[in-house]
């Protein structure tokens, strides 16, 4: 049991880790996936991707993200029609699953855990950008916009490793609050800000931490950041406005509970910067062990 902030971080982590269960069941249905967009499509190759891929996730909340390198007979003018035809052939080979478009992805929910629920996003080769692949996917508008997964992981893994490999805990505990207190920001959104933040930082203190990026995140109001890669262009915090002004409520309380947890600590009331970091967490934090 935790008598300080730091061990209470540190014992929060394991809970936020995917499972051997949740792990199992993302790798389960994969083969067939395949099998079926080969055949309807030709299939390049399928790789894992977003919090999963990354070392991101959030056991209880991540689903499993996959982007379908497909051959020439999925890419035509309008996105929205291409997606629908990987959604049908999804359909069809899974038909007791609803199988539903969520642009720009096909989702297939196997089961009631978020782990069983697999994402598929399509798309096709564009280029080549240094060392890293490039692909169209569709926009969600009928056009196609280009996405490098691998840039980003790569991106997320080069300041994980500068930082002694505490960046991508921190991402798990900034997405823990988007996830305990239903935040409607994108995942992706938040590991590229905590990720660009921490290349100015030359240490990581999880309580200290965690606190200066949701006042990061509020002095610049979630303005949508540039990909640090250059691929993507710019990248939303959300779906929409009034999805925006809700993220803001959530995140200006978010950031007085864990000013407060930081002052209650500063004066050694260790307790009551516990009680706050449980505000936080929606009361998932770890309780003070007195």
């Amino acid at each position: 049991m935790p008598r300080t902030v730091d061990e209470g971080f540190r014992d929060f982590l394991p809970k936020l880790t995917a499972s051997e269960s949740e792990t199992s069941a993302a790798a389960s249905h994969r083969e067939s996936i395949e099998a079926r967009l080969d055949k309807d499509f030709g299939l390049y190759r399928l790789f894992r991707i977003g919090s999963f891929g990354n070392g991101t996730s959030i056991s209880g909340f991540s689903d499993v993200d996959y982007l379908a390198s497909l051959k020439n007979n999925f890419h035509g003018s309008n996105s929205t029609y291409s997606l629908s035809k990987v959604r049908d052939s999804l359909a069809d080979r899974f038909w007791n699953t609803d199988v539903r478009v969520s642009c720009p992805a096909v989702v297939i929910p196997f089961g009631t855990n978020p782990s069983e629920r697999h994402e598929i996003v399509p798309g096709d080769f564009a280029e080549k950008s240094g060392d890293f692949h490039v692909y169209r996917i569709p926009d969600c508008s009928g056009g196609w916009m280009k996405v490098s997964p691998e840039a980003h992981i790569h991106y997320v893994n080069e300041v994980h490793k500068k930082l002694s490999n505490k960046v991508k805990p921190l991402i798990r505990f900034v997405k823990a609050w988007k996830c305990f207190r239903d935040v409607p920001i994108s995942s992706f959104y938040l590991e590229m800000r905590v990720a660009k933040y921490c290349t100015g930082e030359s240490a990581i203190i999880y309580d200290i931490d965690v606190r200066r990026v949701l006042k990061a995140l509020w002095d610049n109001q979630l303005a949508s950041v540039q990909d640090p890669m250059g691929v993507s262009g710019y990248i939303a915090a959300c779906k929409s406005n009034a999805l925006k002004e809700e993220a803001l409520s959530k995140l200006e309380t978010a950031l007085t509970r864990a000013t407060n947890a930081t002052a209650a600590k500063e004066k050694g009331n260790i307790s009551e910067a516990f009680d706050w970091w449980r505000l936080v967490y929606n009361y998932e934090f770890p309780t003070y062990y007195y």
